[in-house]
């Protein structure tokens, strides 16, 4: 469901970014975040039944011991291709990035990075930003959490106000990762300091490991310090 680098290619990564994009498409009171931003009833169907034939094959992916094999990993990646093939036959994020309806976080969760939607201070700071953030994790089940970023002097969750987004890397299972810098882990964004973050049923049982920091997208260098590694478990 994207080009170049809006989608990633492996496996496990793409089974994050897909199923979250799909359920957040069907998200929404009474319109649905699809209707919003253009996707057509026959395009959601398409999409949603890729879905439909990824989660098997999948699952038995994530069995390493008894069902994962070959073949499996080439019916994935098959599938990967003809998402792709979809999304650039009938340019659903090109659409989605600029559609009039469009907010911050649909492109964070469709990873579109379309200029500086952003909110951002209103004077921007030449000093690093030096608050830490302080979270609380809380598992939902169907392998999502709920997740609230503070400020160190913060009473409510929110965005720092020197921030315009906290960022965060993570890691699924072990082993525990050293750093935050880390090659391995995946990067994202959210504009929000309370959000729910989709890690599929299939990761149920396995540990998060995630990492925070203030971030500021228009001033990337003055991002603060991460925070200490957080470990939760994903129900």
């Amino acid at each position: 469901m994207a080009t170049g680098a809006r989608m990633p290619r492996g496996i496990d990564p793409f089974n994050i970014y897909y199923t979250h994009a799909i359920s957040y498409l069907l998200e929404g009171t009474p319109t649905t975040n699809a209707v919003r931003l253009g996707i057509l009833p026959e395009e959601q169907t398409t999409l949603t039944t890729f879905l439909a034939d990824w989660n098997p094959l999948y699952d038995k992916y994530s069995d390493k011991k008894r069902s994962r094999t070959t073949s499996i990993k080439d019916q994935l990646l098959i599938l990967i291709d003809d998402v792709v093939s979809f999304d650039q036959d009938n340019h659903i994020l090109d659409r989605i990035a600029s559609s009039p309806n469009v907010t911050v976080d649909d492109l964070v969760v469709f990873n579109i990075k379309r200029g500086l939607l952003q909110k951002s201070p209103t004077t921007a700071g030449s000093s690093p930003i030096t608050d830490l953030v302080t979270v609380t994790i809380q598992p939902k089940g169907g392998g999502m959490l709920t997740i609230k970023c503070y400020s160190v002097s913060g009473q409510r969750p929110g965005i720092f106000e020197e921030a315009d987004s906290v960022q965060y890397v993570y890691q699924i299972g072990d082993p525990v990762p050293a750093s935050p810098d880390m090659p391995s882990l995946i990067k994202e964004l959210s504009p929000k300091g309370v959000f729910t973050l989709s890690l599929g049923a299939s990761n149920k049982l396995k540990n998060l490991y995630i990492y925070f920091r203030w971030f500021d997208t228009r001033h990337p260098k003055l991002a603060g310090p991460w925070s200490e590694l957080q470990i939760a478990a994903i129900v």
